[in-house]
C-alpha cells in the first residue's frame, strides 16, 4: 500500500473542471513532484489535500486512512504540513514566534491545563520549544531567530516558511513552488534543504515546482499535469523525453 494516494480526484468550479480524474501514488520517503503549465491544477491538488477545497469526486488516502472528508483543522494533526506559493507568515512576529505557532498544532493539553500551567502543560511547552530549536538549527536560522519576518529578505522568508512546516513534526510535507522567486544560489540551497529533509529527517516530500534543474536533482518521480488531467508519470529523465510533455510544457 502506498503512503499517500490520490485516486480519481476531481473538482469543478462552476462548469470548469480544475482537476479531472487525477490519480497517483506516493511512496514513503519519496520526493514526488507535480509539474505542468500554469492553470494545470497543481496547487488545486494541494488545496484539496489541505481541505481548503472539497473534492467533487475521488478519494485521498494518507497512510491507510481516508482523509477525503477530514475537517481542515485535523489535517496538520495527522502529520501533513504544507508551504504556500505566496509566503504566508506573520510578518510582525519573529521567526521563533512563527515557528512556535506552527508547532502549536501538535499540543495535546486542554484549556484548563494551559491556563493553570499544570505539569503536563509545562512538559509539553518544553517539548515544543525543543522541537522548534532543532528545526532552527537544522535549517541554520539561528542568526534570524529573534528577527521580525518583516525585516528578512525574501529568500530567508522562504526558508522560514519551510521551517514552520517542519515544526509541525510532519510525516509528509507539501511544498508549493519552493524555488519561486529565489535566485540561483538560493535555489541551490533550497535543493539541499529538501534533500536533507528526506534523507536525514525521513519526511516524505510532495512538491509543485517549475524549476526543472531542481526537479532533476532531487525528485524520485514526477507527474505531469495539463488542463487538470495527468499527462505523464515517470522519473525526471523519462518525463523530459516524453514527446507529449515536450509539446505541452517543456517546449
Amino acid at each position: 500500500m502506498s503512503f499517500f494516494s490520490v485516486d480519481n480526484l476531481s473538482i469543478n468550479f462552476g462548469g470548469i473542471k480544475a482537476v479531472d480524474g487525477v490519480t497517483f501514488d506516493v511512496d514513503k520517503g519519496e520526493v514526488f513532484t507535480i509539474i505542468g503549465p500554469n492553470g494545470a491544477g497543481k496547487t488545486t491538488i494541494f488545496n484539496l489535500v489541505s481541505r481548503i477545497y472539497q473534492p467533487t469526486g475521488g478519494k485521498l488516502v494518507f497512510d491507510g486512512t481516508d482523509i477525503t472528508n477530514v475537517p481542515p483543522h485535523r489535517i496538520a494533526a495527522l502529520g501533513i504540513a504544507r508551504t504556500f506559493q505566496n509566503i504566508e507568515l506573520f510578518t510582525n512576529s519573529t521567526v521563533l514566534t512563527n515557528l512556535l505557532l506552527g508547532a502549536d498544532i501538535q499540543r495535546r493539553t486542554n484549556v484548563l491545563q494551559e491556563l493553570l500551567f499544570l505539569p503536563g502543560a509545562r512538559r509539553q511547552e518544553i517539548e515544543v520549544r525543543e522541537r522548534v530549536e532543532e528545526v532552527i538549527q537544522f535549517l541554520q536560522l539561528q542568526r534570524y531567530r529573534d528577527t521580525l519576518i518583516l525585516g528578512l529578505p525574501y529568500g530567508v522568508r522562504k526558508v522560514v516558511e519551510l521551517a514552520r512546516a517542519l515544526s509541525l513534526s510532519p510525516r509528509i510535507v507539501l511544498l508549493d513552488e519552493p524555488s519561486s522567486g529565489l535566485n540561483d544560489q538560493e535555489t541551490e540551497l533550497m535543493t539541499r534543504w529538501i534533500a536533507r529533509i528526506r534523507s536525514e529527517l525521513g519526511i516524505t516530500v510532495v512538491m509543485v515546482e517549475h524549476n526543472m534543474a531542481l526537479v532533476s536533482a532531487i525528485a524520485d518521480r514526477v507527474v505531469v499535469m495539463n488542463v487538470g488531467t495527468v499527462l505523464s508519470q515517470g522519473t525526471p529523465a523519462q518525463i523530459q523525453s516524453d514527446p507529449a510533455v515536450i509539446r505541452a510544457y517543456l517546449g
